[in-house]
């Protein structure tokens, strides 16, 4: 992958955790065989709806990290990647931003309710300029995330929208899997 060995990539999954299939978790994977830093924010035991304590628990990866660090963020993990960026102000070199989750809008069966997540300090969505390099991989026909809304939330973060087309939540349910574009966002933000 040829990324500075000195760079820890930082995945930050959404509110399923890690899950086998998912490219994210696939993506930690490879990028242990290839000998690249690489760390996860771990799954709650408790608390785990709530904003603080997500971005809480983000804080604890990062503050354990030296170096340069790249965020690979996807669904909510988005939303803590942002939330988080209006609390610390720890030096990022990137951030890929896929899939977002709109919180605000409600969510397919089997998610939570918009009540569920503002009673958990979700709302409103942060929608100042984040204080690093970001892209938001934007899908034309994510369920939990509309693409004009998406690309507004990008628009305020100061992110370069990547329309990545109609890969639903780029999710196991939707295909994948393995997403080999995030290699290139990684490759663009290690540049940055």
């Amino acid at each position: 992958m040829n990324i500075d060995k000195n760079t820890t990539i930082l995945i930050v999954p959404g509110l399923r955790d890690h899950v086998p299939e998912h490219w994210q978790t696939l993506l930690e994977e490879q990028l242990v065989k290839a000998g690249q830093k690489v760390r996860s924010v771990p799954p709650l035991e408790t608390d785990k709806l709530s904003c603080a304590a997500r971005v809480a628990a983000m804080q604890q990866v990062v503050s354990e990290i030296d170096g340069p660090i790249v965020i690979v963020a996807h669904s909510a993990g988005c939303m803590i990647t942002v939330q988080w960026a209006q609390q610390h102000s720890r030096p990022i070199q990137g951030a890929l931003l896929a899939a977002p989750a709109d919180l605000e809008s409600p969510m397919p069966a089997g998610y939570p309710s918009t009540d569920a997540i503002a009673a958990n300090s979700w709302l409103p969505i942060p929608r100042k300029a984040l204080p690093f390099t970001s892209i938001v991989a934007a899908s034309s026909n994510d369920p939990l995330g509309q693409y004009q809304r998406v690309v507004e939330m990008a628009q305020a973060w100061g992110s370069r929208v990547a329309d990545i087309g109609a890969v639903g939540h780029l999710n196991p349910a939707a295909g994948f899997g393995p997403w080999p574009q995030v290699h290139d966002f990684i490759h663009e933000l290690c540049g940055a």
